[in-house]
């Protein structure tokens, strides 16, 4: 499978000056909805700053959020103090085809403005899901929404795909992983406004909340070893995955991954509680 659009992704396309110019309409664009148009308060803002800018050198960095509308991304990031126009440092991000890819314009806006297109329930073995691997490897920024859908319900946190574990396991370097959970974004643009669809324009004078929490520690090794353990008594529908390059076959993948979403999950989870607390407070 070739991959959608991928000279347009590179950073030397024309020179990086379409991506320059896009950045700097989204950045305007996330400034505009976070910083002015509504009010935004982040929690712990340092850490990711810290992150984004001075993480040891290729040493890759995955955020991970829950999803509450169409614009949490790139209006997330528009706080202020937040580099959002910086080309260098700015996130790639899983974006679904359907959506963000649905023609050549569209295609090629979202390429330029490092968005990787995932085709939902194309499996986490899709060829773009190894060109963001790719892209970790490189020691870059990548952020995904692992609910793998927008979900506006004031309730806990749905259970996570398996596409994000897979890229943490299998990266050359272990991405450090910061969750982040928001709230507000479903006022912003809510699914159901007016006729049962979204407003044509984010909506304002709302107040939106930001809670970044601090990196999960994941012993792989020894989730690994747990996996293969555990692989030997579970069933699991077999697809055909590939063994990854540590000999792992498709079963103790699927308990390795699982084991690893359920960590993410878990943190996630006491990061929105933590945030319902610090909202009321």
């Amino acid at each position: 499978m070739s991959r959608t659009m991928e000279w347009a992704a590179r950073p030397e396309h024309l020179g990086g000056i379409p991506r320059k110019l896009l950045i700097a309409i989204v950045g305007t664009f996330a400034k505009t909805v976070s910083s002015f148009l509504n009010t935004t308060s982040v929690h712990n803002a340092d850490t990711l700053l810290h992150l984004v800018r001075s993480r040891p050198r290729r040493v890759p960095l995955i955020t991970v959020s829950n999803h509450m509308s169409t614009v949490d991304d790139p209006a997330m990031w528009g706080f202020k103090g937040f580099p959002i126009f910086d080309t260098q440092s700015a996130r790639w991000v899983l974006a679904a085809e359907d959506i963000c890819f649905r023609n050549a314009l569209y295609s090629y806006i979202f390429r330029v403005g490092k968005c990787i297109p995932i085709t939902r329930g194309g499996g986490i073995y899709q060829e773009h899901m190894n060109e963001a691997l790719e892209r970790l490897n490189d020691g870059e920024w990548l952020h995904t929404f692992p609910e793998g859908k927008v979900n506006q319900e004031e309730a806990p946190i749905r259970r996570l795909k398996w596409g994000t574990a897979s890229l943490i396991a299998r990266a050359h370097i272990t991405p450090i992983v910061l969750p982040i959970i928001h709230h507000g974004f479903h006022e912003v643009m809510p699914e159901k406004y007016m006729f049962g669809r979204r407003p044509p324009l984010p909506l304002w004078n709302k107040k939106i909340d930001i809670i970044i929490g601090d990196p999960i520690e994941l012993d792989l090794p020894a989730m690994r070893q747990k996996a293969i353990s555990q692989s030997r008594s579970e069933s699991f529908p077999i697809v055909g995955w590939p063994s990854t390059c540590d000999g792992l076959d498709e079963a103790a993948q699927r308990c390795f991954y699982s084991t690893i979403s359920e960590q993410i999950h878990a943190a996630m989870e006491r990061l929105r509680c933590f945030g319902k607390k610090l909202v009321k407070s």
